[in-house]
């Protein structure tokens, strides 16, 4: 004979989930080598921002994000600053200034890693026994499958700014938006750390940006940009959950469309 009785089954507790997705699904995210710096140690490359970094990343990928990765190396060797102030041959120093950059993404990596997410860092400047080779479906194939991607080498070319790496990369990769991440909280009319009366933008257009030479990103860059119409994202480093906010739309720092 059956039992008719109802039969409770306990369930193991789910923590409910936001309903909220976030606005881009695919972001490159752009850090200066600079950001990575410790003033006041004299660091180069401090862990405490790799760290927070982590934290950030990881907030991401918990939304389902996709994220790909281009860093400076001006924290070690920046190639145009080095030809002027010593007499390196820009190209010399383009390619030191590249190279940089593979070390600063190593250090992503490696801190990345240790905090428990997926890292592949694929390089322009072949190197296979430190980094993938960039490959463009391979690229796009480690951010399907969850893996953090990080670029490094710029474009591989001198005379090409790693602002300019990332327009191209994001546009290769199809991403959503580029945010990139600076010492100031937006796009400003006039340098902020030199004018106290400096506004800063909410939302401007590429066109704008380039005609009034805001310095937000290369010529180059922004051209590449406004052509595929790709948003850009200025906002703060120093703002814990800033990359979060942007990534799910909310009004943070200048938006460039």
């Amino acid at each position: 004979m059956i039992d008719d009785r109802v039969l409770l089954v306990h369930l193991p507790y789910m923590p409910a989930t936001s309903s909220k997705k976030p606005k881009y699904r695919r972001i490159v995210l752009k850090i200066s080598g600079e950001a990575l710096r410790n003033d006041a140690t004299g660091q180069a490359i401090d862990s405490d921002v790799l760290d927070r970094l982590a934290e950030e990343l990881k907030s991401l990928r918990a939304i389902g994000t996709q994220v790909a990765l281009v860093v400076g190396g001006g924290n070690i060797f920046r190639g145009l600053a080095g030809a002027r102030s010593n007499g390196t041959d820009r190209t010399t120093g383009d390619n030191m200034g590249m190279l940089a950059t593979v070390i600063n993404g190593l250090a992503l990596m490696d801190r990345l890693e240790k905090s428990g997410l997926e890292v592949r860092v694929m390089t322009a400047i072949p190197m296979d026994r430190i980094a993938e080779p960039f490959i463009q479906r391979r690229a796009t194939r480690h951010l399907e499958r969850g893996r953090i991607v990080i670029f490094v080498a710029g474009t591989g070319n001198p005379y090409c700014t790693t602002d300019y790496a990332a327009a191209l990369r994001a546009n290769e990769i199809g991403a959503d938006a580029i945010l990139k991440a600076t010492k100031v909280d937006g796009v400003y009319d006039k340098d902020p750390m030199k004018h106290k009366d400096a506004k800063r933008y909410v939302k401007v257009s590429h066109a704008e940006a380039l005609t009034k030479r805001l310095g937000v990103m290369d010529a180059e860059a922004f051209s590449l940009c406004e052509a595929n119409k790709l948003p850009i994202i200025v906002f703060s480093m120093a703002e814990r959950g800033a990359i979060k906010k942007a990534v799910m739309g909310q009004s943070i720092g200048t938006l460039v469309v």
